[in-house]
């Protein structure tokens, strides 16, 4: 997945797994706050996940641009 989807899919999934908590706690169901619990922590690594690749893009671009730089001189 790329950067933007894995982001977006994290989102997703943080506030699926807050709604799931709410309505768990609504309904005294302990199975669907834990279940939401884990949606949402699913949801954050998938938002690092994005993260991470967001920056080793930076840091590939940096480094090309920088070795592209000595070539020229």
């Amino acid at each position: 997945m790329s950067e933007l989807t894995d982001k977006a899919k994290g989102l997703a999934n943080e506030a699926g797994g807050k709604i799931k908590q709410g309505v768990g706690n609504l309904t005294g169901s302990e199975k669907t706050h834990a279940e939401g619990s884990a949606q949402q922590a699913k949801g954050t690594a998938q938002k690092t996940v994005g993260d991470a690749k967001g920056a080793v893009k930076d840091t590939a671009s940096k480094v090309a641009d920088k070795a592209s730089d000595a070539l020229k001189h």
